[in-house]
């Protein structure tokens, strides 16, 4: 295969997840969530069923665009309905669980494809079957959601401030760029730490295992959300800002695996913080019925934020002539620490 085939196979679904993210959330206002869940799920099974049965490059790639469709339509279903389900404290926590599950998941599939990949490389595809189980799971919704009208559930003060668009815009695009940064900030642990580490001299190949305790840091606080939430109080944000900050700098300052591993801990507790608390607050920028569309341009940032940074770090690392693998993490720090003088000003503001 090409490189160009090889870039299409990995960025052609997050290409196309953006605007069906979008399409989703649009939808719902007028098509029945659940039967747009059981679709985007269908077409994430269906793409499972014809990667094991591909065997052409240009196939993976037709499929890999019929997986984004899939995948955009179910993202932003699947924390509204948490939105429907749940109000208060006990969104907050589901958002966390949510967020939690989501994450170990992805550390075990992406484990369980490794061994998998090892005896047939069609075989890894199998994890993008469990979408059919989901299916089955949604007819116990149906009987929960049958009598949900949620145009009868808006206060007359709320619609009236949401406006005619029914949703809060000027505090919706602030949780978009903020969830666009937060998501920017961490996910060059991701594309860039095997690079450093291999400028450090250190194995490149353990990389790997520190990424997947990234990844287990960011499920860690979904557990336990309520509870960070009435320590940190209104400063969650800025510690959170701060944490990111501190474990870029011990990554940049330390030449130890374990030192690396804590930076790695702390970036993941940070995002594991943020994501589900801006869904909550996206939660609540909107009415009822425009929720899941409120909710789609928040997460869409996640996949916007995920394709834009490497070309970010390239274009600012060209700018200054920098060619060390460093660059990047130095880059996020100062950022992490720009954005978290901005919270804090915003925060003696509303005081």
């Amino acid at each position: 295969a090409t490189d160009l085939e090889i870039q299409m196979l990995s960025s052609l679904p997050s290409l196309l997840i953006i605007p069906f993210i979008l399409l989703s959330g649009k939808l719902t206002e007028k098509v029945n969530t659940l039967l747009l869940l059981q679709i985007g799920l269908a077409i994430f099974g269906v793409s499972g069923i014809l990667y094991l049965l591909s065997n052409k490059m240009w196939q993976l790639i037709a499929i890999s665009a019929m997986l984004g469709i899939g995948s955009g339509l179910i993202v932003p279903l699947s924390t509204g309905l948490i939105s429907r389900y749940f109000v208060g404290a006990y969104r907050t926590k589901q958002f966390g669980y949510s967020s939690a599950i989501t994450n170990i998941t992805l550390v075990l599939a992406t484990t369980l494809t490794g061994y998998l990949a090892e005896v047939n490389w069609h075989l890894p595809f199998l994890v993008y079957l469990f979408p059919f189980i989901s299916i089955f799971l949604t007819h116990y919704l149906m009987k929960d959601l049958s009598s949900y009208h949620p145009s009868d559930d808006i206060p007359s003060d709320t619609a009236k401030e949401m406006g005619k668009r029914g949703m809060n815009v000027k505090a919706l695009i602030k949780l978009m760029a903020f969830y666009g940064l937060a998501t920017y900030l961490v996910i060059i642990i991701s594309f860039n730490l095997p690079f450093l580490m291999e400028e450090y001299g250190l194995s490149s190949g353990r990389a790997g295992i520190l990424i997947s305790l990234f990844f287990l840091a960011i499920m860690a606080p979904g557990f336990v959300l309520n509870k960070i939430m009435q320590v940190l109080g209104r400063r969650i944000y800025m510690v959170c800002l701060l944490m990111i900050a501190c474990g870029m700098g011990i990554i940049l300052l330390s030449r130890s695996e374990i030192l690396i591993a804590l930076g790695c801990v702390l970036n993941g507790l940070s995002y594991g913080i943020i994501q589900p608390l801006i869904y909550d607050k996206t939660s609540d920028v909107a009415v009822p019925h425009k929720v899941t569309l409120a909710l789609a341009f928040v997460m869409a940032m996640n996949y916007v934020a995920i394709l834009l940074c490497p070309f970010i770090v390239d274009a600012v690392q060209s700018l200054f002539h920098s060619d060390s693998q460093t660059f990047a993490f130095w880059l996020n720090l100062m950022v992490a620490l720009m954005a978290m003088f901005v919270v804090m000003k915003q925060e003696k503001l509303s005081l």
